[in-house]
C-alpha cells in the first residue's frame, strides 16, 4: 500500500506474486513474507488484489486491526483513491460489432486493433522515438554495436540483445540525472531515480544515448575481460546473462576507479555474492539499479559494502542440490574449478585452455554413476556437483563406468605417466585422489564437500559453516536424467 502511494516507485513493484499458501520462502525452505493471515497483510500494509472489486470487509478488518488510529485511517483513503477508484471505474475500451458485419470486414478489425498480439519491444518504440531526429537506432545496434563484439575475445557477450545495452545506457543516464540534480542542490526526496525499467527506458532521450552508448560498449567488452579473469568464457557456462547489465555500467562509470587491484578484487566479490547468493534470476531491474552506486561507491571507497553482498548467503546444502546447467551457482561451481587451476587428469593441460580453444570439456562424474548404482549409493548425492568435475570427452571415455580404483590406473596409462603425476592432476580440481583409489565415496564427498565451501567461502568473502544438514532431496536416476535431457533441449 505504502509503495502504490510512493510517487518515486513504480506501479508494478507494488504488486507481489505469491504462492498458494500465501508464505515466500527461499530455496532453503526459509520464510520471508508471511501473508497467510488477515492480520498479516494488515500488519505488513499488503492489500489482496482478490479485493479490489470489493474491499469493505478487508477495510474494516484493517481499520479493527489498527484500532481505528488516524494515521491508518488516512493511509487507507490515500490508497483507496490512488488505487481502487481508479481500478473499478477503469474504462475497457470496446469495439462492438453488429451480428450481421461481413466476415471480411470483421477480420479487418481485427487485423487492425490486434496487430498480432504481440506487445513493441522498448528497442522498437525508442527506434521510432529516435527516428523522428533523424537517427537509425536499429543500424547503430548492429554496425555501432554488436559489430565490435564480433571478435572471439568478446563471445561471452554473444547473447547480449539490444534491451540488455539499454538497460546498461539508462543506468548511466539516470545516474548523470540525479548527480546533476544533486549538484543543484535538489532536496534528497525530490531527486530522481537511478533505474533501467521500462519506463525509465522509454525516458530516455537521443542525447543522452548518443553520449553513454559509446562508453558502454567499452564498459561490455572490459566485462567481457573481467569475466574471463573470473575463468567464465563462454555464454554455456555463464551463471548469469543479466548480471553483465549492471557490470558493464559499474565498469563504464567507475573508470579508471575499478582498475586497481583493490578494485578488482571487490568487483568480484560482488559478482560471486551475485552468482551463489543467486540473486539474478527473475524480476532485477530493482537490484540493478542499486548495484551501480552501491558498487561504484565501494570500489572508490566512499561507501561501504554494496546490499547485494550483504545479503547474499550460500548453505552449504545448496551444493547437494546442484545438479545441472539450469543452475547458476552449479554454472559458477565450474568456473570456480577453473579458477582453482583444474587440468585435465589424463593430458595436465589446463582446462581454461581446452574449454577456451575448441569446447570439447563439459562436467563428468568422479565416481562414475554406473558404479555409484551397482554400490547402492545415493543418487541425490552422486548425482550433485560434489561428485561432478570439467573434463574432455577422451578422459571420460577412459573412466567409462569403472571404479575410481581401476581408472586411475587406466588413466596413468594412457597418459605414459605415474600415477603420482595423475593424482596431482586430480588435486587440481579439489579432489583427493588417495580416498579414490581406496573406492571411498562417503569420504571422498565429505572432502570434497568441505573443499567446495572454502573455495566458495573464499571467493564471496563470507564464512560459511556447514551445519552437516546435508539430506539431499529425494532423487532418483530417471528425475536427473529428465532434468538432463530438458537441458539439452535448451541447449540444442
Amino acid at each position: 500500500m505504502r509503495a502504490v502511494l510512493d510517487e518515486q516507485t513504480d506501479r508494478e513493484d507494488a504488486i507481489h506474486f505469491l504462492p498458494e499458501d500465501r508464505i515466500v520462502r527461499t530455496f532453503r525452505g526459509e520464510i520471508t513474507r508471511d501473508l497467510s493471515t488477515r492480520d498479516k497483510e494488515c500488519e505488513a500494509h499488503f492489500f489482496p488484489l482478490s479485493c479490489a472489486l470489493d474491499p469493505d470487509q478487508w477495510e474494516s478488518d484493517f481499520e479493527e486491526y489498527w484500532d481505528l488510529g488516524k494515521e491508518k485511517r488516512l493511509l487507507w483513503r490515500a490508497f483507496e483513491n490512488a488505487f481502487l477508484k481508479p481500478f473499478a471505474h477503469y474504462q475497457v475500451p470496446v469495439i462492438s460489432l453488429g451480428r450481421n458485419t461481413a466476415r471480411q470486414a470483421v477480420c479487418q478489425v481485427f487485423e487492425n486493433v490486434n496487430t498480432g498480439g504481440v506487445s513493441l519491444t522498448v528497442f522498437e518504440l525508442l527506434t521510432a522515438t529516435f527516428a523522428a531526429d533523424e537517427f537509425d537506432l536499429r543500424r547503430h545496434w548492429e554496425k555501432e554495436v554488436k559489430a565490435t563484439w564480433r571478435a572471439p575475445e568478446y563471445r561471452i557477450l554473444k547473447d547480449v540483445s539490444n534491451t540488455d545495452f539499454l538497460q546498461s545506457v539508462t543506468l548511466l543516464a539516470t545516474a548523470a540525472r540525479r548527480e546533476d540534480a544533486v549538484t543543484r542542490g535538489v532536496a534528497e526526496d525530490r531527486l530522481p531515480r537511478i533505474g533501467c525499467k521500462r519506463k525509465d527506458m522509454l525516458e530516455l532521450r537521443l542525447d543522452e544515448y548518443e553520449r553513454f552508448a559509446p562508453l558502454v560498449v567499452q564498459g561490455f567488452k572490459r566485462a567481457a575481460k573481467f569475466l574471463h579473469q573470473q575463468f567464465v568464457f563462454d555464454t554455456k557456462f555463464l551463471p548469469y546473462g543479466t548480471q553483465l547489465i549492471p557490470l558493464a555500467a559499474i565498469l563504464t562509470l567507475a573508470g579508471e576507479d575499478a582498475q586497481s587491484a583493490g578494485a578488482q578484487h571487490k568487483l568480484a566479490r560482488w559478482y560471486w555474492c551475485g552468482v551463489f547468493g543467486e540473486l539474478y534470476g527473475g524480476s532485477t531491474e530493482t537490484r540493478f539499479s542499486h548495484d551501480l552506486p552501491d558498487v561504484v561507491g565501494w570500489l572508490r571507497g566512499t561507501s561501504g559494502e554494496p546490499r547485494t553482498v550483504e545479503v547474499a548467503e550460500f548453505s552449504p546444502s545448496r551444493l547437494l542440490t546442484l545438479r545441472t546447467r539450469n543452475s547458476a551457482a552449479y554454472k559458477g561451481i565450474y568456473a570456480l574449478l577453473l579458477k582453482a587451476g583444474a587440468m585435465d587428469w589424463r593430458t595436465g593441460e589446463k582446462a581454461e585452455i581446452t574449454a577456451y580453444v575448441d569446447e570439447s570439456i563439459d562436467i563428468h562424474h568422479i565416481f562414475p554413476k554406473v558404479w555409484c548404482q551397482g554400490a547402492g549409493k545415493d543418487p541425490g548425492r552422486y548425482n550433485s556437483i560434489i561428485n561432478k568435475t570439467p573434463l574432455t570427452a577422451r578422459t571420460n571415455q577412459i573412466i567409462g563406468g569403472s571404479a575410481p580404483s581401476d581408472y586411475l590406473v587406466k588413466l596413468a596409462k594412457s597418459a605414459e605417466s605415474t600415477p603420482e603425476v595423475v593424482h596431482g592432476h586430480i588435486r587440481s580440481h579439489l579432489v583427493t585422489p588417495e580416498l579414490m583409489a581406496l573406492d571411498d565415496f562417503t569420504s571422498f564427498f565429505a572432502a570434497r564437500k568441505a573443499a567446495l565451501l572454502a573455495r566458495v567461502s573464499a571467493e564471496m568473502g563470507k564464512v560459511i559453516v556447514d551445519d552437516g544438514a546435508d539430506a539431499p532431496l529425494v532423487l532418483d536416476d530417471a528425475d536427473v536424467e529428465a532434468e538432463e535431457a530438458a537441458e539439452l533441449a535448451e541447449v540444442f
